[in-house]
């Protein structure tokens, strides 16, 4: 019986990446009854599969994402899924622009549509737009735990980018609303029965106006609806910038601009015009005449400042300069080019931000290239107290340590786009003073909320089928590994009361004696969980779909160095498995270092590690005594690549993720030549093994000899198919031996 590994190409650094290693499980699974198949879901690919009435057939691509989202509901569905691009504005319109150059007749995203083409034009790209991908695929709740060799080798190499808080004091602090924000005005409740309803602004002179309709609820759904209000964002904002010039820190931003596609853009571009008022409001008809939006950052406003007549563009650009005479500095992305913290909103992501403010001891980068004291501003309190609970617990007690630090894993609830991750499409920016409410099939109003014009509404989901299999896989998890299970969730948040309901309704129905598990709001897990943490003690951290993903990246960067080292399983619903590689982004800075110096970055072993419970469960599911053979050994080699240290260096000239890659292999071989269970393929890697070994330092010599030197990929969201393959396949030994299996 042959069973498909559907291998997910995707972008940047992983997908380049992917060029090294797939031609090596091909021939590690010849013969085995495995195969890869290959579902381009890249930021381009997903772009060419929705626009195929444009395109030519040599152009065309199948809906890879829909045909994944299809096969995560069949029992026998192996995914291993890479990071990809959870596109911003200014991602997609450079993506575009590159498909365009190439001959793609892909039309040019309407960032203000002026007819009713260009909404639908518009709604189409919104498909393409911040979390397409995982509200598809994720038809499971997510497990994501560090592998235990993984978690001992960091124990004992660890890695050393911690930096010590000041003994003095830190003046580093994270600032929130306290009123009025999303967690403030969150209404939430349980449905009696299943339901059709529909979303409704009602403006100040009852006229109605439908956003969304024919939305389909379940019975025992929770839902919940919340409104961050504009006016106080923006009051907020300005008390920061005024604190933050009176202590004279760094001012900082941290929001997921990318996935919170709808709302954190438009936090962002009002952080971006309060803190550029003066100059902005200057020059409002001038910028608004060129199409220039705060929400895309100031350097879109900067870029379609060149449409200008060059004295306009210095006056304005002289105008913004001003702006940094009276404002206190900005955290920078770039120094050495002037990029700030407000420069571009997908620069700056809260889930992998914050967590190098606590490594590097409260500090961001200041724009003399030194590290300097912060306010890190996180304007809703959904989950920002417990960011600024471990900032207070590192200021009294001190950095941790990577050596003596307990395991922070995690359950958490993601299945059927549970929570705000599922909010994308009932997200609304009011157009007006009103309301806006979520009405049933009968015409009764199920929750509202008053709205001023520009406020950001939202209405979430999270099904009592996710809500279920979450609890009984916290269960699971706290019983398996004999660890302290707390599920974050705040009596006092709306939404989080409904949750509680129904954790305490199924836990009774699993055999929970001798388990610890509590139920704790996030500022009290956070401390209770740092408590452990310092004593070596391991937790889990059982939460919902967006601490999910901030604390999978928070404990693993400080633990481990990098949240791409953590083993993500997601159990899917109707039987399959979905394997994510790592927990971090698709780097793009490694892309830039490739391109400048023929140097990849990008270890590689979050893939290795997702390989082998996918394999394990193909052993399992479908008696495939090879894929269980092939896990073992594949473990067996991680192991031996942590023990010696064959993760890719950060400077060129020395071993990167293509001389990563040639040592899994090798361990791997050597592991399979070791085993006594499949003869065969003891017998068939012996060959390899030798070869491997016996010509070791000519291939790695290949492998590195060609660094330093820049290399062309032909594109950067649509690269050349065989200039890449070139460039990430550079020893001609090692292919031959590879091609010869």
């Amino acid at each position: 019986m042959n069973t498909k590994i559907n291998w997910t190409k995707i972008d940047e650094a992983p997908a380049l990446a992917s060029y090294s290693l797939m031609p090596i499980l091909n021939s590690f699974f010849k013969d085995t009854g495995i195969e890869l198949a290959l579902k381009d879901i890249s930021l381009a690919g997903r772009i060419i599969a929705n626009f195929p009435e444009n395109l030519t057939e040599e152009q065309k691509i199948p809906d890879y994402l829909s045909e994944l989202g299809k096969l995560t509901q069949n029992p026998g569905t192996i995914i291993i899924k890479l990071p990809n691009i959870s596109a911003s504005i200014p991602q997609l319109h450079a993506a575009i622009k590159e498909l365009r150059e190439n001959g793609y007749n892909i039309p040019d995203y309407p960032d203000e549509p002026k007819n009713e083409d260009e909404k639908k034009l518009k709604e189409r790209f919104s498909k393409v737009l911040g979390s397409a991908v995982n509200p598809v695929l994720r038809e499971g709740n997510s497990d994501r735990r560090a592998a235990t060799s993984v978690k001992k080798f960091a124990q004992k190499h660890p890695h050393k980018m911690m930096k010590q808080w000041p003994e003095l004091g830190s003046k580093c602090r994270v600032a929130h609303m306290k009123q009025k924000d999303f967690y403030g005005s969150e209404k939430s409740m349980t449905l009696d029965t299943e339901d059709v309803v529909k979303i409704e602004f009602v403006d100040k002179d009852r006229k109605t106006v439908t956003l969304k309709e024919n939305l389909k609820l379940l019975q025992d759904e929770v839902i919940d609806t919340s409104v961050m209000n504009i006016k106080e964002l923006r009051k907020f904002y300005t008390e920061q910038i005024d604190t933050a010039n009176k202590y004279g820190v760094l001012l900082s931003l941290h929001l997921k601009a990318t996935m919170m596609k709808v709302s954190d853009p438009i936090m962002f571009g009002h952080a971006v015009s309060v803190y550029y008022k003066d100059a902005l409001e200057k020059h409002a008809d001038t910028l608004k005449d060129i199409g220039a939006n705060p929400n895309y950052g100031l350097m879109d406003i900067l870029e379609k400042l060149k449409k200008l007549p060059d004295e306009k563009r210095k006056e304005i650009e002289n105008d913004i300069n001003k702006v940094y005479e009276s404002r206190p500095q900005l955290a920078m992305v770039d120094s050495r080019i002037g990029k700030t913290n407000l420069h571009v909103p997908n620069d700056i992501i809260v889930d992998a931000s914050m967590p190098n403010v606590v490594r590097d001891g409260g500090k961001m980068w200041n724009d003399k290239d030194e590290l300097q004291d912060c306010i890190a501003m996180i304007p809703d309190r959904c989950y920002s107290t417990m960011y600024g609970e471990i900032i207070e617990d590192v200021k009294a007690k001190g950095q941790f340590d990577p050596t003596t630090m307990g395991a922070v894993s995690n359950v958490g609830l993601m299945a059927k786009k549970a929570e705000e991750y599922g909010s994308h499409d009932k997200t609304f920016e009011a157009k007006g003073e009103g309301k806006i409410r979520v009405v049933n099939s009968e015409g009764k109003s199920l929750l509202e909320q008053q709205v001023e014009t520009g406020d950001i509404f939202r209405m979430c989901q999270a099904k009592d089928e996710s809500i279920k299999d979450w609890v009984k896989l916290a269960v699971n998890r706290a019983r398996t590994s004999k660890t302290p299970a707390i599920f974050w969730l705040d009596e006092n948040r709306a939404h989080d009361r409904e949750i509680i309901a129904k954790v305490k309704k199924y836990l009774p129905e699993h055999k929970t004696d001798g388990l610890e598990l509590k139920i704790l709001k996030p500022i009290d897990a956070m401390k209770y969980t740092l408590q452990r943490t310092r004593k070596g003690l391991d937790t889990i951290a059982v939460t919902g779909n967006v601490l999910r993903d901030y604390l999978t990246d928070l404990f693993p960067i400080l633990e481990l160095g990098t949240s791409a080292r953590m083993l993500s399983i997601v159990p899917l619903l109707k039987g399959g498995g979905l394997f994510e590689t790592g927990a971090g982004g698709s780097a793009p800075k490694h892309v830039q270092q490739l391109v400048k110096e023929n140097h990849l970055r990008w270890d590689s072993l979050g893939e290795y590690c997702a390989l082998v419970p996918a394999l394990e469960m193909i052993a399992e599911k479908s008696r495939n005594a090879k894929a269980k053979v092939l896990a073992e050994t594949l473990d067996t080699a991680i192991g031996k690549y942590l023990e010696n240290g064959r993760m890719p260096s950060r400077k060129s000239g020395e071993i990167d993720n293509r001389g990563s890659t040639f040592y899994l292999t090798l361990y791997w071989a050597n592991a399979l030549v070791e085993q006594n269970d499949d003869t065969e393929m003891k017998e068939r890697f012996s060959r390899m093994y030798k070869e491997l070994s016996k010509k070791e330092e000519k291939i790695t010599n290949e492998l590195v000899s060609i660094q330093g030197k820049p290399v062309d990929l032909g594109g950067y969201y649509l690269p050349d198919e065989k200039e890449v393959e070139e460039v990430m396949r550079p020893s001609s030994t090692l292919n031959q031996i590879i091609n010869e299996m």
